[in-house]
């Protein structure tokens, strides 16, 4: 079993605080609903056996739930918070079986130094979702578009990040100013793999 790394910056646990006077990063501003999860949504929750599509507002028919869209957001610095050189922990973790199906990163303060590139990873492979340095900010501002490329290793974990829960490193190439927002898109607990 994996072990979650707690950050050495003074970031908390990932835990959300919705509805608080003073919301910190990542929390609500307002009162939240909060689910176990996952989310599935549709109108015909169980097939009737009769083949037949459900019209506008209908329950009979074919069976039609899909499990709703889940996104996580960190703000993240090309400065180290852990013990490890280049190494950024986020307090982002992804719950087991989920299948990942973007990861953006907006720069707001280019990477700087050497080598502006970074990988993905979790806290079990530094290199457990993009190859090291795949990602190239080309040490400007805007948005990056981060893919698995392809290795067989990346591609399986974003189609399912496997049977426990995961946690996002990033590990840049070097140190230095960068500062962005990392923001992951997944379907949580589909449980599939091609």
């Amino acid at each position: 079993m994996a072990n979650y790394l707690p950050p050495q910056s003074g970031q908390a646990y990932p835990d959300t605080q919705p509805g608080a006077l003073t919301q910190p990063f990542g929390s609500p501003a307002g009162p939240a609903t909060e689910f176990q999860g996952p989310v599935i949504v549709g109108n015909v929750l169980a097939s009737d056996g009769t083949n037949n599509l459900a019209g506008v507002g209908g329950t009979q028919g074919t069976c039609n739930p899909e499990y709703g869209s889940m996104t996580q957001s960190v703000v993240i610095t090309q400065a180290t918070n852990n013990a490890s050189a280049g190494q950024f922990v986020c307090p982002m973790v992804i719950p087991a079986q989920s299948q990942i199906r973007a990861i953006k990163l907006m720069v707001t303060t280019a990477w700087s130094g050497a080598a502006t590139t970074l990988g993905i990873g979790t806290s079990g492979s530094a290199t457990a979702l993009t190859a090291a340095n795949a990602v190239v900010t080309s040490g400007a501002l805007g948005q990056v578009t981060i893919t698995p490329g392809t290795g067989a290793t990346q591609i399986a974990n974003w189609d399912n990040v496997g049977t426990q829960d995961v946690q996002i490193v990033v590990l840049s190439t070097n140190t230095g100013t960068g500062v962005g927002t990392l923001t992951v898109d997944y379907t949580q607990g589909i449980n599939l793999a091609s």
